[in-house]
């Protein structure tokens, strides 16, 4: 294993009272970073320990001279030393000012990656996960030189800071004969990374630290092109990035699955459950969890499903000896703490939590039938996405056939309302003749219909609910659209046929020629432009109560519209899906 990491350069840049010392050091090959804040006393830290390599506090002047002697300092607050890899990384104070230097080792290790050569080579895209200081970086950079030089691929690196192929034009000779593209601030990365797939057509693109959403999107969009993808990412293992909602797309995304009585039965699990959403961009990760040991997981569509389930996957384990001998064994199941809710209200989210489990319920009219509990899953309330919407919804969509009812029972359906218009039910009930009896006794009730912002601050009724297993259905809104699909879904019924008669008397209660009219208008734009041809459509001016019924229209469309303009010719804009 060969070592380069100029590091004589990184001395050179430091205040003389620090280079001496560290020059005389005995550990100064194995030095990781120096840092330097003003005030306090100079650190030099090694791989297993920290001291202090001065007794003369940082001085403003001392961090001023190193600052003149390396590169520019960036959008992400760092530089390095041309024709090195060395990552010299500032703090600032509120006004700017630079007054504190992380100055970081970079060493170009050929034959780091000797654990996963056989798994570079296969052109499957590789995810790198580990703490920082264990190496990704420079794991990326020799498996950037390995696939172009060893295998002659046309490879790019996305350089966001300089630091995989070196400070300034010329690129460290460590990336061979790979080439690099400078990412001028650290939020275009995701732009680079399309402009490289369009632009230079490469085999295989580098990327160094995936957080955003946006660098998950391009990176999905470059491995769907069949362009080999390697790249680190923000976490220790697979199971972080299930769990952040900004990265999980890189490992197929996660969404909540409803599933029927059988299925769930089969399973042995809840009726609700998480499942992978598509493929994943990445279909290797290596999990560094030390220097000389990672963990592989060679599919990480089966690892994911797996942990969703869970199961515990069994990855492999390499490492390296003295001899430089790499040895693989399979890692055997453990017991783990499964991936699933508590019941309990934090930092404005709501996760809830319920078992598969078969029981008599008091709550529900008897039937002689032996009812599941309501089933629920996880949401953020505050957030956007498939969970937020599964939570909107439902806490349980069990599987409902008109005749009998959902569990057996008969109908009419017996719904206990809690924060949704009255009024609303009754006209939509009355207008759809739904076989639905709205009741003001919990325990005489085949469902609770809860307005999501109401029952957030009720407890007792949700635990009134999950006690007597009466199934709560909620909704966003109490708007008619959202109530007509949430009793629809009740029912099992399917969504009528567009421009049906009898929906469109529910958004004009007095029946009036005018509130007709522009109602009709608004199905029409909506059935012949928006939804057919995906354009946007502007409607004749209205009055705020016909322009509050062509909204409610429109969403039950499940399109969004907005008012413009000025009373009186103020009026409604319609847009695609």
């Amino acid at each position: 294993m060969q070592i380069t990491d100029d590091l004589q350069k990184l001395i050179d840049i430091l205040p003389l009272e620090i280079q001496q010392a560290l020059e005389q050091h005995e550990l100064r090959d194995s030095l990781v970073e120096v840092v330097m804040d003003l005030g306090r006393l100079p650190e030099a830290r090694f791989p297993d320990r920290a001291e202090y390599i001065c007794q003369v506090p940082v001085s403003q002047e001392q961090l001023n001279d190193c600052i003149e002697r390396v590169g520019h300092f960036g959008g992400d607050n760092r530089a390095g030393i041309e024709r090195t890899l060395h990552r010299i990384s500032a703090i600032r104070n509120r006004t700017g000012k630079i007054i504190g230097l992380t100055c970081r080792v970079g060493r170009a290790v050929v034959g780091t990656i000797d654990m996963i050569r056989d798994l570079v080579g296969t052109g499957k895209s590789i995810l790198m996960l580990g703490r920082p200081g264990v190496g990704k970086t420079t794991a990326l950079r020799e498996i950037a030189r390995v696939l172009a030089d060893e295998l002659h691929k046309r490879v790019v690196i996305i350089d966001t800071s300089n630091e995989i192929a070196g400070d300034g034009d010329v690129t460290h000779p460590a990336i061979g004969r790979a080439r690099r593209m400078q990412v001028s601030r650290p939020e275009l990365q995701h732009q680079v990374m399309i402009e490289a797939v369009e632009n230079h057509m490469p085999e295989a693109i580098v990327i160094d630290e995936i957080g955003t959403e946006l660098e998950a999107m391009a990176a999905r969009t470059i491995a769907e092109r069949g362009v080999q993808l390697v790249g680190t990412a923000h976490g220790n293992q697979i199971e972080n990035l299930i769990k952040n909602p900004t990265l999980s797309d890189l490992v197929g995304g996660i969404q909540a699955v409803t599933l029927g009585d059988e299925e769930a039965r089969r399973r042995r699990s809840q009726k609700t459950v998480l499942e992978r959403k598509a493929p994943p961009t990445f279909e290797i990760a290596v999990e560094m969890q030390e220097r000389q040991r990672w963990v592989i997981h060679e599919s990480v569509a089966d690892t994911v499903d797996n942990l969703l389930r869970g199961k515990q996957p069994t990855p492999q384990v390499r490492t390296v000896g003295d001899d430089n001998k790499v040895t693989i064994t399979q890692e055997q199941p453990t017991v783990i703490k499964t991936v699933r809710p508590n019941s309990s209200w934090q930092g404005g989210e709501e996760i809830l939590e319920s078992n598969l489990t078969t029981m008599r319920s008091p709550g529900w009219r008897e039937t002689g039938k032996m009812l599941p509990m309501p089933q629920v899953t996880t949401g953020r309330i505050s957030g956007e996405g498939e969970f937020d919407r599964l939570l909107e919804e439902s806490f349980d969509r069990f599987g409902y056939s008109p005749t009998p009812g959902p569990n057996g029972e008969d109908l009419p359906l017996h719904i206990y309302p809690y924060g949704v218009s009255r009024s609303q039910l009754d006209q939509i009930i009355e207008v759809l003749n739904l076989p639905i009896v709205l009741t003001k006794d919990i325990d005489g009730a085949d469902g609770i219909l809860a307005l999501r912002s109401h029952l957030k601050s009720h407890s007792k009724l949700r635990h009134i609910a999950r006690v007597r297993q009466v199934p709560i259905h909620m909704i966003k809104a109490s708007t008619i659209p959202q109530i007509t699909r949430s009793l629809r879904r009740l029912l099992n019924m399917d969504d009528p046929g567009l421009g049906d008669e009898r929906e469109m008397k529910l958004f004009s209660p007095n029946g009036s020629d005018d509130e007709m009219d522009a109602l009709e208008e608004t199905r029409l734009a909506v059935e012949q432009i928006v939804i057919p041809k995906g354009q946007p459509v502007e409607l004749l001016p209205r009055s705020a109560k016909v322009r509050k019924m062509q909204h409610e229209l429109v969403e039950h469309y499940r399109l969004k519209s907005d008012s413009f303009g000025d009373e009186p010719n103020r009026r409604l804009r319609i847009y695609p899906a």
